[in-house]
């Protein structure tokens, strides 16, 4: 009898990693398939949102203003922008200009070229740490972090918010070993500061119970040294930034994601509503952080509140999500439940095919991805007993 159900719970377990790779697989099928078109056309190179950071390393090493919208729209036009879109600017706080610096250097197809396959190595590269902090389990539930849609979309259209994520992962992987390295690593993460607010007062709290002023000291220092290095490339870069988001502000804009829905529900001109969840993410997080501060673990712990951080941010794209990842792939290895992990691919499959059927990323279709990565969190872990430590 027992014999029996040991084959029936391996026969079950068999057929969800057969089900996770083939649907694993297709999702990186459709991603690979468009890296690889992508540099071979200009105008699919410059039809994504990596023709800002092309345009902006442009501007940035001919000594011209990244943030002025006519020369801007000239070089991406140039790139092969559509017609039918407006002007776009590197949105991320001018500390994150030496990121796109170099792509001045380089036409925009050997830049997409170079920006597409680097997106690609933080993907594998955070998938890579998390499993090594986790233990090394199996390693084609990894394939759940790789082909997790988010991500996959971070990789179609050239976002930074793989940057974050290896920046993430980086501190998770460095804070106990090497704390200033871990807080130089948050730099990464400041390329998009909105979306951490929660994972933010944690770490501030975090730092000062434990004492852990190193950590402090390394981001302050890598923040300062990208302020000056930005100061070098455009002196007058903060003060174009924020004229810039007064003019061409996001309020403007559908994201779909709850912080901005909840304004346009209220009082649509009101954009003070869009930090009331951020404000109550935030204050959730300090609690549970305070109840577990002296056996706080990051890479669980953390997960969490970094799923909560995405639900709550003031305003998120569905590939800001790919920061999830590492928590996803934590409950992906501590779950017993295989229909979770199957659970988990296919969602990530439809997201893909979504897209590729034409629904766009301001959709409001894609609501219910971050309430879902959390609900899936906390199904995943629920009945965890045995913590995960950081390596």
């Amino acid at each position: 009898m027992a014999s029996t159900q040991t084959s029936t719970n391996k026969t079950r377990y068999d057929i969800a990693e057969l089900s996770i790779a083939l649907v694993s697989g297709l999702a990186l099928a459709i991603t690979a398939l468009f890296i690889c078109v992508a540099p071979l056309t200009g105008q699919i190179a410059g039809a994504r949102d990596f023709v800002v950071y092309w345009a902006t390393g442009q501007q940035l090493v001919h000594h011209a203003n990244p943030y002025d919208g006519e020369a801007m729209m000239s070089v991406e036009r140039g790139a092969g922008l559509p017609v039918g879109y407006g002007v776009l600017f590197m949105r991320n706080p001018p500390w994150g200009l030496p990121i796109a610096y170099p792509l001045g250097f380089v036409g925009v197809r050997v830049g997409a070229l170079i920006w597409s396959l680097g997106l690609l190595g933080l993907l594998w590269g955070s998938v890579r740490m998390v499993w090594e902090m986790s233990g090394r389990p199996r390693y084609l539930l990894n394939f759940l972090g790789l082909s997790f849609a988010p991500a996959l979309v971070c990789l179609i259209v050239g976002q930074t918010s793989l940057f974050a994520l290896m920046g993430l992962v980086l501190f998770l992987r460095l804070h106990q070993t090497r704390p200033f390295l871990a807080g130089v690593s948050l730099w990464l993460c400041a390329l998009k500061p909105h979306l951490f607010l929660p994972f933010a007062i944690v770490l501030l709290a975090w730092i000062v119970v434990h004492r852990s002023y190193s950590i402090l000291l390394g981001a302050v220092s890598s923040m300062a040294a990208s302020c000056t290095a930005a100061w070098l490339m455009d002196p007058g870069a903060w003060a174009n930034y924020g004229r810039m988001m007064r003019t061409y502000g996001i309020e403007r804009e559908f994201i779909p994601c709850w912080s901005v829905v909840l304004r346009l529900w209220t009082r649509p001109q009101a954009t003070w509503i869009q930090y009331l969840l951020p404000a109550l993410g935030c204050a959730w997080a300090l609690a549970y952080f305070w109840k577990r501060r002296q056996s706080w673990d990051w890479l669980m712990d953390g997960g969490l509140v970094m799923v909560v951080s995405i639900l709550a941010a003031p305003y998120c794209w569905l590939f800001d999500q790919a920061l999830v990842v590492p928590a996803l792939l934590c409950g992906a290895y501590v779950t017993r439940s295989r229909v979770l992990l199957v659970l988990l691919a296919l969602a990530s499959l439809a997201i893909e095919v979504g897209m590729v059927l034409g629904v766009k990323l301001p959709s409001a279709l894609y609501l219910w991805t971050a309430p879902a990565w959390l609900a899936w969190y906390l199904f995943a872990t629920r009945s965890n007993t045995q913590r995960v430590t950081a390596g």
